[in-house]
């Protein structure tokens, strides 16, 4: 038992991003099937390789996805402190266009999530860095039409319905911020001024890490080659994380709808930044799913990239319960963070349990997201996502919030039925993968992209 553990710590203490013989060993796959242990024992084993990996990848993440929406964040507090005319405005802009150009050029770049991470677990570290390139270019393509959108944005809230000084003033908002959508492109594969320094250390990061070097041989003409193969996988991803981030944010424009909309605006922007904040934590274990799944794929060990799902999910939705409790704790008094507003407050307070239970449901759904595109099923998530969001979600939510008149509570209530129904679908789905079949599939893409002339999706 003692040598056993010893030997699972010793597998633990190695680097996890390091591309060495020891770090793709993945000594989890032969402690799981090794008939010589006892099952839990065998569990007990992987479970502490696993949560290692699990934070050593996660931890990182969390920190950035906090820091960078703490800037969004951190408007809205301003915005509010000037009054209530100025924070529903920007979080229009924050939630809106801010929140559609993020999920666009997120999923436009998610494909280099498993592309890389298959490549990384297969030990094809040079193509990397062509992966790399290729998707920025996929993006800086892509952001010249959102352009366009920011720039006619004033005509396109008031045909939303959104009241004409709101939308004026929010107008305002998103021109400052259509320089970050080319700051976007850069650092999704890899916010004005704050997101450009990003984008500048993670370049010079890629250049002196020598984590880095088996993977970046420089500028290659490869980038430009199969763009078309890495568009239609791009924008599967883009399809399916679109639909997600938008979603929320049909909420905050159906309750600029609403009678009162400033005070609904007000606290549903306060709530959305909770949200927001707490779904950070949620995208970190979302990233680790992703390349943990696709680094054991590409490996060719099936049983650790079924384990790790498990073990993501599980902590992912541990968490998720705690923040639970904590903002229901303190709903009475956690939106003076952001305003002095009693009546805001109060608002907020009544809507805290539909944030609490909406922070729990993506304590788990993110992460089976991520287990999807460290799979490559982005295509089939995104026809989950339309079916359960826009087919079932938002019309509820429309009915109850309008037609039996409860506002807010309402929108809100239709959304978490689709999001449940989402994230039961992806359960199943899950639970129910072939993962050596994934194996075979992950081991087809790579050699496609190396000049096979098998088909990167499923036809």
């Amino acid at each position: 038992m003692g040598s056993e553990v010893v030997s699972a710590v010793e597998n633990m203490q190695q680097p996890l991003l390091e591309p060495s013989k020891s770090d793709l060993d993945f000594r989890m796959e032969s402690v799981l099937t090794d008939p010589h242990l006892p099952y839990y024992r065998r569990v007990y084993l992987a479970a502490l390789i696993e949560i290692k990996f699990l934070f050593h990848l996660a931890a990182p993440a969390i920190f950035v996805y906090v820091i960078n929406n703490g800037m969004s964040m951190l408007t809205r507090i301003f915005a509010g402190r000037m009054g209530s005319m100025q924070l529903a405005p920007a979080s229009l802009g924050n939630s809106g266009f801010n929140m559609f150009t993020f999920g666009l050029m997120l999923g436009m770049g998610s494909a280099v999530e498993t592309l890389c991470g298959q490549a990384h677990g297969a030990q094809r570290y040079d193509m990397l860095g062509v992966y790399l390139q290729r998707s920025t270019v996929v993006l800086l393509l892509t952001g010249l039409p959102v352009t366009l959108l920011f720039i006619f944005s004033t005509p396109l809230l008031t045909l939303l319905g959104e009241p004409a000084d709101v939308a004026s003033t929010a107008s305002i908002f998103i021109y400052g911020m259509i320089p970050m959508i080319f700051a976007y492109a850069v650092n999704f594969p890899i916010q004005n001024l704050s997101w450009w320094i990003i984008v500048i250390a993670q370049i010079m990061y890629i250049k002196m890490s020598p984590r880095c070097r088996p993977t970046w041989a420089g500028f290659s003409w490869k980038a430009f080659d199969g763009l078309w193969d890495f568009f239609r996988l791009s924008a599967a991803s883009a399809v399916m994380l679109c639909l997600e981030a938008w979603y929320a944010q049909i909420l905050v424009l159906l309750a600029g709808l609403l009678k009162n909309p400033e005070l609904a605006l007000d606290a549903l922007a306060i709530c959305m930044a909770i949200s927001a904040i707490s779904f950070m934590v949620s995208v970190g274990f979302n990233a680790a799913a992703s390349v943990r799944v696709s680094n054991e794929l590409g490996a060719g060990h099936p049983r650790s990239a079924a384990f790790s799902t498990v073990v993501t999910t599980g902590v992912s939705f541990i968490l998720a319960l705690f923040e639970a409790v904590v903002i229901l704790s303190w709903r009475q008094v956690i939106s003076y963070v952001f305003t002095d507003s009693p009546a805001v407050a109060e608002a907020v307070a009544e809507l805290s349990p539909y944030l609490a239970i909406t922070i729990v449901l993506n304590g788990i759904q993110p992460v089976l997201s991520g287990v999807a595109v460290g799979c490559g099923w982005q295509a089939f998530v995104a026809y989950v996502n339309i079916g359960c969001y826009y087919i079932v979600g938002i019309p509820i939510g429309y009915v109850l919030g309008f037609t039996y008149d409860m506002g807010a509570k309402g929108i809100w209530t239709g959304m978490i039925g689709g999001t449940l129904m989402q994230t039961i679908i992806l359960l199943i789905v899950t639970i129910r993968t072939d993962w050596d079949k994934e194996v075979e599939t992950a081991s087809r893409r790579l050699d496609q992209w190396e000049g096979s002339q098998a088909p990167l999706l499923k036809q």
